[in-house]
């Protein structure tokens, strides 16, 4: 397996592996990872579809890229994915399958198109005082002192981040200014999260820094994830041959380590309730997902709120099978370095269904566009600035219909919150304790309905479903380098871990990319695939991109307008003159920041 960029390598299909004909796979969990492995095996690692399995506990597929409605308690909508223009990975797998709505053309191409004629940005970032917006106005708000800290981090070599926390880099200068809000919401972060995740979503999206404020950095799928991203490629894996066997649990795999040479040789599962094991041979594959966000999920309704009594640290399907792998060889991660603590890694969402003409108003009037015109609504998550002290909400709108048989006059709001243990501005519990009726009765508060309207409204004109995730943000717990296993460990002849907890170099957990590419690593690996796999989108290695960031982060202003030291003066005036009438001082220039 080796990395690459160019038309060379991605426009190219590799020759068929050899060997490929006897091999067998077995793929242990359906999320997005596992069945971009099973992708990858089949279209380049040349393996017959029918000698793939894939092995998955639930009786759907997609893990946590998921959208559901339950015909008794309303839509369920735990999380949305978010993606890039550069997921390479990603538009790599979906050039391949086919759209289930337009006949003819890929997933790709619709996705393509759709984001062209219908671009993502937000008209309202951040509000206060009841829907009142709050007036970021696209600026980062950075102090010279925090901007400083930012670029520390920013430099700081992985190996020195290991158990850091983002606390550890900055102070009141920096967790005030607009930069994190926008960040913190956008990607979950919190204070005491790890600073080596920070440090690499910001060297690998630096290219979009310029879009953080208003979210034009994003693009979004038509409908829901499930239906939008993992019913396509299930479809496209089924018409190859692949089998799903649903109903499936598998509680160990046992490895034979001797030496460098580690191999699986026994699967142990549930089936009905019944133990089975089947034994293994070095041509059969073994891709593990190793942990998972949405592990241990508990779901809540309109009168409701989700039981959280049997939640333990580090318990659940997926944590107690990556429990049992790490016991065998430290090489396989420590699963305890993220699910030890679910009261550092919970949030909560919720699913608002409405077609109240009052609050369909309330929210055009936030975001400046009707939500019933099928088009980019709020552009992204909305955040409420001054529940930053009570459960630091934020709420969504994205084009709808969001599932296709939805009711075309409804709307489906997405709020989530970051503190689950704190009272609410309006309601005054927390929110992991509240129904969804009361859930959306604080939503309602925040966009400005009058306050004597809410209890009816939100009894009698939404629904709401709720969902608590104890593990959701355990990929951004603070960790060694060795806490998630390589994709596949030294050593290692017939297996490799995929998901959001193995470890790939570069790239970035809760993406959609980074279950991909891990799935596509494995296959690859495993196989002895001769095409390079894209690598991570070199942005962070272009000079032009960095002046262009560093340009935006210091909200348009050229560097003669910060506060400069005597020491930092003399030293612009080097640079400027050593760059004076070569292309350097061109790229400079066309940065805005001299």
């Amino acid at each position: 397996m080796y990395y690459s960029a160019g038309n060379y390598e991605a426009f190219a299909h590799p020759e068929k592996p050899e060997g490929s004909e006897r091999k067998h796979a077995y793929v242990i969990g359906s999320g997005l990872a596992g069945l971009s492995a099973a992708f990858f095996l089949v279209r380049d690692g040349g393996l017959k579809g029918e000698n793939v399995r894939v092995l998955e506990k639930l009786p759907v597929s997609g893990g946590s890229c998921d959208g559901l409605k339950d015909g008794l308690k309303g839509y369920y909508m735990r999380g949305g994915r978010e993606m890039d223009n550069h997921f390479e990975c990603m538009w790599d797998l979906f050039r391949d399958v086919p759209s289930l709505e337009t006949p003819g053309v890929s997933v790709l191409d619709e996705y393509y198109w759709l984001n062209k004629k219908d671009p993502n940005y937000s008209l309202c970032r951040v509000t206060e005082r009841c829907g009142h917006d709050a007036h970021t106005d696209r600026k980062f708000g950075l102090s010279k002192k925090a901007a400083l800290e930012i670029m520390k981090l920013y430099m700081t070599p992985e190996k020195d981040l290991e158990d850091k926390k983002i606390s550890d880099f900055f102070d009141d200068e920096f967790w005030n200014s607009n930069f994190w809000i926008y960040w913190q919401t956008m990607f979950a972060f919190q204070r005491w999260c790890s600073a080596l995740e920070m440090k690499r979503y910001m060297q690998r999206f630096v290219h979009h820094i310029d879009g953080l404020p208003d979210l034009s950095a994003l693009k979004f799928t038509k409908y829901n994830q499930y239906e939008s991203m993992i019913l396509p490629l299930q479809k496209y894996l089924e018409s190859r041959g692949v089998v799903f066997d649903f109903g499936i649990e598998v509680t160990n795999v046992e490895f034979a380590v001797s030496g460098q040479k580690k191999v699986a040789k026994k699967l142990e599962f549930l089936k009905e309730g019944k133990t089975e094991t089947k034994e293994l041979s070095e041509d059969d594959l073994v891709i593990i997902t190793n942990g998972c966000c949405t592990d241990v999920s508990r779901y809540g309704d309109q009168k409701h709120a989700p039981d959280l009594s049997r939640i333990s640290p580090n318990v659940g399907d997926s944590w107690n099978l990556w429990n049992k792998i790490a016991a065998q060889d430290p090489s396989f991660g420590n699963p305890a370095a993220f699910a030890s603590d679910p009261e550092a890694t919970n949030w909560m969402s919720a699913t608002i269904e409405t077609k109240d003409p009052a609050v369909i108003r309330l929210i055009e009037a936030i975001c400046h566009r009707n939500p019933l015109e099928g088009k980019v609504t709020t552009g992204g998550i909305v955040t409420v600035k001054d529940s930053r002290d009570n459960w630091f909400l934020s709420w969504t709108v994205n084009r709808q219909p969001q599932f296709k048989a939805q009711d075309k006059s409804t709307v489906l709001i997405w709020v989530y919150s970051l503190s689950t243990n704190k009272p609410g501005n309006f309601v005054k519990k927390p929110m992991r304790e509240c129904s969804g009726e009361e859930i959306c009765q604080e939503w309602l508060y925040h966009i400005g309905m009058p306050v004597g309207e809410i209890a009816k409204c939100a009894s009698k004109k939404c629904n709401t479903t709720t969902c608590y995730m104890p593990y959701i943000n355990a990929f951004f717990q603070p960790r060694k380098n060795t806490d998630r296993p390589r994709v596949v460990p030294e050593g290692a002849v017939n297996f490799a871990f995929v998901g959001q907890f193995a470890e790939t170099p570069r790239d970035t957990i809760f993406t959609t990319e980074y279950s991909i590419r891990t799935g596509m690593e494995a296959a690859y690996t495993l196989m002895k695939v001769d095409r390079g796999i894209p690598e991570v989108w070199g942005s962070t290695y272009d000079v032009r991109e960095l002046l262009k960031a560093s340009y935006h982060a210091l909200d348009g202003k050229k560097i003669e307008e910060i506060p400069l030291s005597w020491k930092e003066k003399i030293l612009l005036k080097k640079v400027r003159k050593a760059a004076k009438g070569t292309d350097a001082e061109t790229i400079m220039k066309n940065s805005g920041l001299f």
